[in-house]
């Protein structure tokens, strides 16, 4: 006795503001799966579930699924420097040549000529010294530029941020915390273009009005930021 395979049905139903694939075939349980790429989440279920129980299966996995969009924003690995001479470091996505200056002197970090970044160190100095000091001099940068980034955006985007920090991150470029109003971004954003830090300063400020990557939060990155797709490709697309 021969049975006929039902077929595929694909509908899009929404869970708590995330867009979510539903694909219902002949199976006898529910499979989540996350992109975290595009950001797209699908869900393979019996021929008869209906949306409720999709949505109650979807919203228990919520926190996975949080967590697997997060790698979205994820840091590229940086090549690893010891602050030498000759060596190519990144400012505001432009490559410097460093020179490094042994003087008895106050340490400083300076832009000098095309394409040199001057460094001067006292003599015998650590790698991880010279590290340091450079690392002190993009800080110092965004510091500078990141509150005026967000006094630019708070009346546009109808939200405060009340506090921001800049630290080294190994995985993301930024993070907010919703509640504290306070938003955190990556050291390396000094690395890269203006245009670059910009995306990144308006996406954490986004999650100030929607906490999820879901199609909500896409639409006002459009409405804000119609060319932010072009610019998380350049952000993501070199490593510095």
């Amino acid at each position: 006795m021969f049975f006929k395979r039902a077929k595929e049905r694909i509908s899009t139903i929404d869970v708590e503001g995330m867009e979510v694939e539903v694909t219902r075939k002949s199976i006898k349980n529910l499979y989540l799966k996350v992109s975290p790429a595009t950001g797209r989440i699908r869900v393979s279920a019996p021929v008869h579930a209906s949306d409720r129980v999709i949505q109650q299966f979807v919203n228990s996995q919520k926190n996975w699924i949080e967590k697997q969009l997060s790698k979205k924003t994820r840091v590229n690995p940086t090549v690893e420097l010891n602050a030498q001479s000759g060596e190519t470091h990144f400012f505001k996505g432009l490559p410097y040549v460093l020179h490094v200056i042994a003087a008895n002197a106050k340490p400083k970090v300076s832009l000098e000529g095309e394409g040199k970044l001057v460094l001067r160190v006292r003599p015998g100095s650590s790698k991880e010294k010279r590290l340091r000091i450079l690392d002190d001099w993009y800080r110092v940068y965004l510091k500078e530029e990141i509150p005026r980034l967000i006094k630019q955006w708070e009346p546009i985007m109808g939200v405060q941020v009340k506090e921001f920090g800049v630290k080294k991150m190994k995985t993301r470029w930024g993070t907010c915390n919703i509640k504290a109003q306070r938003i955190w971004l990556s050291l390396e954003l000094a690395k890269k273009s203006p245009k670059s830090l910009e995306y990144v300063v308006v996406h954490e400020m986004v999650h100030l009005l929607e906490r999820l990557h879901n199609k909500r939060f896409h639409g006002f990155m459009d409405q804000f930021l119609p060319d932010w797709r072009e610019r998380k490709q350049e952000l993501n697309g070199r490593v510095c």
